[in-house]
Order: structure tokens, then C-alpha cells, then sequence
């Protein structure tokens, strides 16, 4: 669940690459019609996902975002950049955070020890 190595460092760039076409697509598509509130909560929610905090859950609110733009706002423009940016966020929420995130922290693995049962 929390990969380290080569694997978490491709998911820690992975997470940074989902958060930045995400504020680039909100402040591209959004920007004429919205007001600053919603870049800024674009860049928190990215942000978040840099950080790796409850990775699944914010990655796909993020393909949520960007699918309402393509469902909504996108007329005519980079339909083809929305997709791939969904499809990322996807694969995100799919692979976790990996190892460098503060998901790892909070929910990383554990040795758990339990007690033996009484001898008879």
C-alpha cells in the first residue's frame, strides 16, 4: 500500500503531476467565469494532494473538478488534456500515495502483536 524506493518516489511525482494539471486546467477553464475563491480552493486541494493527505478521497474530488469542466466548460478547447488529467487522478486514487506522503505517517504499516492465549 505504501511503496518505497523507486515506486514511491514515482508516486510522489505522480501526486505533484495530478495537482498540477489541476490548477492549471481550474485557472484555464474556470478563471473567465469563476472567482478566486475557486482557484484558491484548487490550489488547496492540490496542495493536499502534494502532501499526500487522504490521497483517494481528494484525488478523485480532483477527477470529479475536472470531469464537471469537461462536461461543462471545456467547448471546444483541450478536451484531450481534461481526459488524461482525469485518467491520472484516477490511477492515483487506484495506486495510493505511496511512501513519501503523510498518509504513510498516519496509516503506515504496523506490527501488531497480540497476546497468547493462556496455557491450560
Amino acid at each position: 500500500m505504501f511503496p518505497t524506493g523507486a515506486a514511491g518516489a514515482a508516486l510522489l511525482v505522480l501526486r505533484v503531476l495530478v495537482a498540477a494539471t489541476l490548477v492549471d486546467n481550474v485557472t484555464a477553464h474556470w478563471a473567465p467565469v469563476s472567482s478566486l475563491w475557486v482557484v484558491w480552493a484548487a490550489a488547496l486541494l492540490a496542495i493536499v494532494l502534494c502532501f499526500g493527505f487522504l490521497t483517494p478521497y481528494f484525488s478523485i474530488l480532483s477527477c470529479l473538478i475536472q470531469l464537471g469542466m469537461l462536461l461543462v466548460l471545456s467547448e471546444g478547447r483541450s478536451e484531450l488534456c481534461l481526459v488524461n488529467s482525469i485518467l491520472e487522478g484516477a490511477i492515483l486514487a487506484v495506486l495510493g500515495p505511496g511512501a513519501y506522503s503523510v498518509d504513510s505517517r498516519i496509516f503506515g504499516r504496523r506490527l501488531l502483536t497480540l497476546p497468547l492465549p493462556p496455557r491450560k
